[in-house]
């Protein structure tokens, strides 16, 4: 197999191709269109003004003191960021993966650059009867860390980072430790609505719960199931972003240094924190869909002995009925005057002792 830098070139060739034939099938977006906000912060600060990223990047470099550029976009396609990711020396594959999404939590590094990827997630709530949606919705946050950089890539309405940065402007100790405090910071947001998300499910699962184990409900066992599949899905966004993590804290890459990585420390208990809540959530949710199927066959058995019971006390009428219709001439007390309603005593004296036989035996 040729090794990557015999790739590249070929790799460029494709991503020019791609370019040149969504320019000629549709309008040039400006990237603007795509920037949520562009801002230059040096010692702390955010520098007054409106910037380009060309213009951004060539300020940060023309300065001695420790600047950085840090850019967000929400949802860019591959024409737009491929602007970006020239000025800034991106590296291809993170930047297909950034506008494709529906990528895994992960932490890459490329030359001095690092890539990582976090899932976002949203509690939408549990629908109403008779409405569909998503009770976690998921969204990604993608993050480009260089020695002088920060771009963030949003897809999702619901992964905005506006209160992310102005906590860090308001914080201007923190904002001065460089790219590495913004990226402590978003990975420290992102888990924080974990542990929201989190504590709203555990609301819905007591609920659930309480309505399994009371006496007379009725839960179907398929919303209990929904509950499971958005665990999984909550699983499948957070579990993977703990090896990430836990490298930043080990010393993976000198974009991020030891006064940051103790920060990123907290943000790996507060993941492993989340992590062993949903391995609760799972199981507890498998023995709720094993105590809603128990009690459905409860019910189906109890059901069952009620209609056994009245087939019983039925067939006592059925078969005397059945043997006084026969016909035959020389049946028992045919003739007697009072053969009619002592047939009628032997009848309601045997049902009402099964019934009372049945009462006993809880079966009615």
């Amino acid at each position: 197999m040729p090794p990557l830098s015999a790739l590249r070139p070929a790799m460029r060739a494709n991503r020019q191709v791609r370019r040149e034939t969504v320019l000629s099938n549709k309008l040039r977006v400006p990237i603007s269109a795509y920037v949520v906000d562009c801002a230059v912060y040096a010692d702390g600060k955010r520098l007054p003004g409106r910037w380009t990223h060309e213009r951004a990047l060539a300020e940060v470099r023309a300065r001695t003191d420790d600047a950085f550029v840090w850019i967000g976009l929400h949802e860019p396609d591959e024409e737009q960021i491929t602007g970006i990711a020239d000025v800034f020396g991106l590296h291809e594959l993170a930047v297909e993966d950034a506008v494709h999404a529906h990528q895994r939590p992960k932490l890459e590094r490329y030359d001095d650059m690092l890539f990582m990827v976090l899932k976002t997630v949203c509690y939408r709530g549990r629908p109403a009867d008779g409405a569909e949606h998503e009770i976690v919705e998921t969204g990604e946050v993608m993050v480009f860390l260089g020695p002088d950089f920060v771009i963030t890539v949003r897809h999702g309405d619901h992964s905005s980072l506006r209160d992310v940065r102005r906590a860090l402007e308001n914080d201007p100790e923190q904002l001065a430790l460089g790219p590495a405090a913004v990226l402590h910071a978003i990975s420290d947001h992102v888990v924080d609505s974990y542990l929201d998300v989190t504590a709203a499910i555990e609301d819905d699962i007591e609920d659930m719960e309480t309505r399994v184990f009371a006496p007379r409900s009725t839960v179907d066992s398929e919303q209990i199931y929904v509950l499971k599949r958005e665990v999984l899905e909550l699983r499948r966004a957070v579990v993977p972003l703990g090896a990430p993590v836990r490298k930043l804290t080990e010393g993976y890459s000198s974009l991020v240094p030891h006064d940051v990585r103790s920060y990123f420390r907290d943000v790996d208990d507060h993941l492993v924190t989340v992590t062993e809540r949903i391995a609760g959530f799972n199981e507890l949710l498998t023995t709720l869909i094993d105590a809603a199927l128990a009690k459905i066959t409860l019910r189906q058995n109890t059901d069952m002995r009620k209609i056994t019971a009245y087939v019983a006390i039925i067939s006592v009428p059925t078969m005397i009925a059945g043997i006084y219709g026969m016909n035959f001439d020389y049946i028992p007390e045919l003739h007697w005057s009072l053969g009619y309603p002592m047939v009628w005593l032997v009848i309601i004296g045997s049902c009402l002792a099964l019934f009372r036989v049945f009462r006993r035996n809880q079966w009615l």
